[in-house]
């Protein structure tokens, strides 16, 4: 068995503010990286940010700063955002770093000599996505791009282009044979079909004269790398590619986790790149959906971004984990309802979990001075629970965590300790308070990689064997301070 586990989130853009869509893919990183930690693997898990780019510069310009500190002011952001969310991330990495420039450089080199090629490159380009646009795309949308309601660039340039063309079969073969894994299904036969029609070459880099702020194409001064083909980089580069211990501990990484937006860098242009360089594919490549408000797509304008920090503060990380890894289907799109996530917070959370937590331990202290006695090693089957999460169905995996919980109200409900309490029957008594605190201790464990704080709350008051009371409720809920 590997004793090693290395998953990845994507490296955001840092032309905005982090948004509730990352947010929740740094917590499906999360849980794989502290399950992985729970079974005994030296794990890494990186994020980081993408910091290149013309809409970088142009960004910078307008707020009158240079690149690098408008990069390092949105970078911060994201590192704030990954602590707010409770992320264990032991790595994060900024495409700006010395290290990830140096190997980029070193990457570009490495690939196969005859796939890298120059060569003038006409068409349009979208700036606001730093991404190049096939002519079809820019007559269905009357030239303007509706992601930032601004008119594409007509761009004449010679260009470095990557023959990625070369690499269409080798990547069909990989994601067929599930050697490179593409979860959920939706999305290996949606990239399976982009590649029957097979791929075109692209243009990796881009005239220095127009976009200064990037990394220099080894060997030409004038061009720097195309930020995209770059940011790929950042998975390797993190690990110090080629020469160090952790690139060759850690690599293939066994899950990469990106959104649906841009699942074609990662199912077809990242492959090509590690192909060329003789390097391992990813075990698996994990695509989650996008997250609604209030069934909305969120903006400013409409007044319906929900702000991390905001339900933290008033409802605590766990239950803002909780919402978006179960109510959030793993394996589509899902919305954010402020009536939703308070019907979970109160029915799920505080009355199911809290009160089954509350219920014992305060029986544990009345009928039983607080000693528990032997706690039993409870034997329910947990085998979907480890296939859920493998397969990144987190939502799956804290459904059958809570056919646990559910199960051991109906048990609490079904015993009545109370009844037998006043019985006088001790032995039974003491039986079924220790199964009730048994059952509270494997569910902890299952809710470790997913509420870690929650976890080991329910742990403290049961794991020595005598009850050590919360201070306070297992789900406290603070008001919001008044902003009127």
């Amino acid at each position: 068995m590997n004793d090693h586990y290395y998953v990845t989130t994507s490296i955001p853009y840092v032309n905005a503010e982090p948004h509730i869509g990352f947010a929740m893919e740094l917590l499906q990183a999360d849980v794989l990286a502290r399950y992985n930690r729970q079974q005994g693997k030296q794990v890494i898990f990186s994020t980081g940010t993408d910091e290149h780019g013309g809409k970088i510069a142009e960004k910078a310009a307008e707020k009158k700063v240079t690149p690098q500190a408008y990069a390092d002011d949105i970078s911060q952001r994201f590192v704030e955002m990954a602590k707010l969310v409770n992320a264990s991330n032991d790595r994060f990495i900024r495409t700006t770093d010395k290290a990830h420039e140096e190997r980029a450089q070193l990457i570009w080199k490495n690939l196969k000599k005859d796939d890298i090629y120059k060569a003038k490159y006409v068409g349009w380009y979208c700036v606001g996505e730093e991404t190049f646009v096939t002519e079809t795309e820019v007559k269905a949308n009357n030239g303007v791009c509706p992601a930032h309601n601004r008119p594409y660039d007509k761009i004449e340039e010679e260009n470095h282009f990557f023959k990625l063309s070369g690499y269409t079969k080798r990547i069909k073969e990989a994601i067929e044979s599930d050697t490179f894994l593409i979860v959920p299904e939706t999305k290996r036969n949606e990239i399976l079909s982009l590649l029957e029609s097979g791929l075109d070459d692209i243009s990796i880099s881009r005239p220095k004269e127009k976009i200064a702020w990037g990394i220099p194409v080894p060997g030409d001064p004038k061009q720097v790398m195309y930020v995209w083909f770059e940011a790929l980089m950042n998975y390797i580069t993190v690990l110090g590619y080629p020469e160090h211990a952790d690139f060759k501990t850690y690599w293939p990484a066994d899950t990469q986790i990106v959104g649906k937006d841009i699942i074609r860098f990662h199912a077809a242009i990242w492959p090509a790149m590690l192909l060329s360089l003789g390097v391992a594919l990813p075990k698996q490549l994990y695509v989650h959906g996008f997250v609604t408000s209030e069934g909305k797509k969120m903006s400013k304008t409409l007044g319906n971004v929900i702000a991390p920090k905001d339900i933290i503060t008033q409802y605590g990380v766990d239950a803002f984990r909780y919402y978006f890894l179960r109510h959030v289907p793993s394996y589509g799109d899902g919305d954010f309802k402020q009536e939703a996530f308070e019907a979970a917070y109160n029915n799920e959370l505080a009355n199911e979990l809290g009160n089954a937590v509350q219920r014992t331990a305060v029986m544990v202290q009345k009928y039983q001075d607080g000693l528990i006695g032997d706690v039993p090693i409870a034997e329910h089957d947990t085998n979907q629970y480890h296939e859920a999460i493998l397969r990144c169905q987190f939502d799956r995996a804290l459904d059958e965590v809570w056919e646990q919980v559910r199960g051991l109200n109906q048990f609490i409900d079904s015993e009545k300790p109370w009844e037998i309490a006043k019985s006088g029957d001790t032995d039974h008594l003491r039986e079924v308070l220790a199964s009730q605190a048994g059952d509270l201790l494997q569910i902890a464990e299952l809710l470790e990689p997913f509420l870690p704080t929650t976890a080991a709350a329910i742990k403290g008051v049961f794991a020595e064997g005598i009850i050590r009371p919360l201070d306070g409720t297992l789900f406290p809920k603070h008001d919001t301070p008044d902003t009127a």
